[in-house]
């Protein structure tokens, strides 16, 4: 039996802060505890909570982008954090990252055929596929399936909306046909129609080239959207886990169902169940 696509196992993370008096030891916070779960190829795992939950910290240890104080982030079977710096580097193609902001994750000195041609240097055989013509091609490739064209490449990024860049990231980290994406709030700094669209567009994705999400968010709408299974993460710990109908039909944490209600009016209200009368 093939091993998940991402497996988490008992992963921790901790920060040292500032130093309050020179002559006391400088105090630490604990950022993720024993957090654990599976991804399969092909599926979408939501990770909700507050800001300061420890989504991002998730986030970045999975990209191996950091050294956690325990536990494993293990990749087709491969522990990323303890392989050698060029085998990482290799295995950097399979897995992607989309950021946040559509604003400061694009570079405004590069152009869009740079940006989302970056990450083929990750390919064997870079150096064939970093031929002009066929870096041109394969950049367009990646454009035209996020819905922008070819003429764009040699625009930049100001030219675009908080939409269409969005997208350009999407093209980024689709370019080397990666088999997880992992992506960070993609689609909280943005309205809340693009916000569609742009969700649609990932489950387009998803279906079109098998893709498997990690999809860290805040807002529990937006999860029940994309994802097959969601956790929610509270204070660096998994406080409940089940599927979208479940959590909003049936939470069972006081986290869960702080968090259904901050959704707005009529979604809230409906997704928190009514009091059961005793007995």
């Amino acid at each position: 039996m093939s091993p998940p696509l991402l497996e988490v196992r008992g992963l921790s993370q901790s920060y040292r802060l500032p130093r309050q008096h020179l002559l006391q030891p400088a105090p630490r916070v604990q950022a993720l505890a024993e957090v654990g779960f599976t991804l399969a190829a092909g599926r979408s795992l939501g990770v909700v909570g507050e800001s300061g939950s420890g989504k991002s910290t998730l986030a970045r240890l999975v990209m191996a982008l950091e050294t956690p104080a325990a536990g494993q982030v293990l990749f087709e079977g491969r522990d990323l954090h303890a392989l050698p710096a060029g085998e990482l580097r290799a295995a950097r193609a399979q897995f992607q990252m989309v950021f946040q902001d559509p604003y400061g994750s694009l570079d405004p000195r590069r152009s869009v055929l740079q940006t989302v041609a970056e990450p083929l240097a990750l390919l064997r055989g870079a150096a064939r596929v970093a031929e002009p013509g066929r870096r041109r091609r394969l950049a367009a490739e990646a454009l035209d399936a996020v819905g922008l064209h070819a003429a764009d490449l040699d625009k930049f990024p100001h030219e675009f909306s908080g939409g269409q860049r969005q997208r350009i990231a999407i093209a980024r980290a689709l370019i080397t046909r990666p088999k997880l994406i992992v992506a960070d709030e993609p689609v909280s700094a943005l309205d809340v129609s693009v916000q569609a669209q742009v969700l649609n567009l990932m489950q387009d994705l998803q279906a079109a080239f098998g893709l498997s999400y990690l999809f860290i968010s805040h807002d529990l709408a937006v999860v029940d959207h994309l994802c097959d299974e969601v956790l929610v993460l509270q204070q660096g710990r998994i406080v409940e886990r089940g599927t979208p109908a479940t959590l909003f039909t049936a939470p069972r944490h006081p986290y869960t169902r702080q968090l259904l209600r901050a959704l707005p009016g009529a979604a809230a209200e409906a997704a928190i169940p009514a009091p059961q009368s005793p007995g």
